[in-house]
């Protein structure tokens, strides 16, 4: 387990680096990998296309539902349009990171 995190905590809630890929054949979070510019980011496949931001809406709905957060605290703040997204979390910090790593460990392997 690395140091590195695809997470930050703020004050209101939890940056999340979030690499997608669309057309995945499910929807499904499976951990963390570093990039080679050494970022952390969480892996995450949703089986819907990346048209009319289907896949990001599939995202979000995929990231609230293993964090345990309502849909509508899950927000794309980067990267619409890109695989790489950065996205807010609101809520309690430590609830979210604690759901995040929970998240995070189950996946791995």
């Amino acid at each position: 387990m690395g140091d590195s995190k695809a997470w930050s905590v703020e004050a209101e809630g939890v940056v999340l680096w979030v690499r997608l890929t669309p057309k995945g054949g499910r929807d499904a979070l499976s951990g963390v990998e570093t990039l080679a510019d050494g970022r952390a980011v969480l892996k995450a496949r949703v089986r819907a296309a990346p048209e009319d931001g289907r896949a990001n809406e599939a995202l979000v709905a995929l990231i609230a539902q293993a964090l345990g957060a309502p849909k509508r605290s899950v927000q794309i703040a980067a990267g619409h349009t890109a695989r790489l997204k950065k996205l807010f979390i609101a809520g309690d910090p430590a609830s979210l990171v604690a759901a995040l790593e929970k998240s995070c460990a189950s996946n791995d392997g």
